[in-house]
C-alpha cells in the first residue's frame, strides 16, 4: 500500500507495477500554476522520491491543456511580499518555484511528460523537469515569461541547457514565439511526437520498468551530473557506477533473462 498525496490540484496514483502517474487536475484553469499547485507538485515529487519499488513516473494533465503557465494569483504572491524571497534557497539549491520543476529531475527514476494543448511558460519548465517529453503534433509550447515582464525562473535555463541551441533558446525567450509539438521536437524542447502522448508515455514507462532498476537509477544519476563535470570526472563516475553494477543480483538476472528468453525478475533498491 503506497501513501501517495492527493489534492484538488494534483492526483498521484500507481498506474501499473512500478509506474506512478501524476496528473494535473485543474482543467478549468488550463492547469495554471497557483500556490496550491506548486505545493501539490512538490508534495507529489517528494512522496515519490521516498516510494519503494518505483521504477518510472508518467506526468500528464486533465482537460484541454498540459499547463498554461503561471496563474496571476501566483504572480501576486511573488510581488506582495508574503512569499519567501526568491533568492532564499528553501529546497536545496532551489527556491519553491524552481523546485516544482527540479524535483522531477531529482527523482532517482525516469520521468516522462505527456503533453497536449498549451504548454506555456512555467508549464514548459515543469515539463522540462522530466527526462522525456512526448507531445501531440499540434501542442503549443512557448517560453512566455517575457510577455509579463519577467524571465524564466523555474529552472528552465538550467534544464534547457544542452537541449536547445543557445541562439534558438535566446530567440524563443526574447520573442515568446509559440512552436508546435513537431517543431518542439526539431528544436530539442520535446523528445517524441505522438497523437496519444499519454499512451506512448505509458508504453515507454513499461519498457523502462522492465529493465534492471539498479542500472536505470545509475544511468539517471550519471545523466544528472555529466554536464557539470569535466570529461575525466565523467569517465571515473561511469567506472564507479559500473563497478557497483557488475556481478550484482540484478545485473546477473538481466543477463540470465536475456539468455533464457524470459521476463526478468528484478529486485528493487
Amino acid at each position: 500500500m503506497h501513501d501517495l498525496p492527493t489534492s484538488d490540484r494534483v492526483r498521484c496514483e500507481i498506474a501499473a507495477p512500478g509506474i506512478a502517474r501524476v496528473t494535473l487536475t485543474r482543467p478549468d484553469k488550463l492547469n495554471a500554476l497557483d500556490p496550491a499547485m506548486f505545493d501539490a507538485l512538490i508534495a507529489a515529487g517528494q512522496a515519490l522520491h521516498r516510494m519503494a519499488g518505483l521504477r518510472c513516473v508518467v506526468m500528464g494533465a486533465e482537460g484541454r491543456a498540459f499547463c498554461a503557465g503561471l496563474d496571476l494569483s501566483a504572480m501576486d504572491a511573488l510581488t506582495s511580499g508574503g512569499a519567501a524571497p526568491l533568492t532564499e534557497r528553501t529546497y536545496g539549491s532551489s527556491n519553491l518555484f524552481q523546485y516544482a520543476a527540479m524535483v522531477w529531475r531529482g527523482l532517482p527514476v525516469p520521468v516522462i511528460a505527456a503533453i497536449h494543448g498549451a504548454c506555456l511558460g512555467g508549464g514548459l519548465q515543469l515539463a522540462t523537469g522530466a527526462d522525456i517529453r512526448v507531445v501531440t503534433p499540434d501542442a503549443r509550447l512557448a517560453i512566455m515569461e517575457m510577455r509579463w515582464g519577467i524571465i524564466p525562473d523555474m529552472g528552465g535555463l538550467a534544464l534547457w541547457r544542452g537541449l536547445v541551441r543557445d541562439d534558438v533558446l535566446r530567440e524563443l525567450t526574447y520573442t515568446n514565439r509559440e512552436v508546435s509539438g513537431e517543431e518542439a521536437v526539431a528544436l530539442g524542447l520535446a523528445t517524441l511526437v505522438d497523437a496519444d502522448p499519454a499512451a506512448r508515455a505509458m508504453a515507454i514507462a513499461a519498457e523502462i520498468a522492465a529493465r534492471s532498476p539498479d542500472a536505470v537509477r545509475a544511468a539517471k544519476a550519471l545523466f544528472n551530473r555529466h554536464r557539470d563535470l569535466p570529461a575525466d570526472a565523467v569517465l571515473m563516475e561511469e567506472s564507479v557506477a559500473q563497478a557497483r553494477l557488475l556481478g550484482s543480483r540484478n545485473q546477473i538476472e538481466a543477463v540470465c533473462s536475456q539468455m533464457e528468453r524470459r521476463a526478468a525478475d528484478f529486485t528493487d533498491p
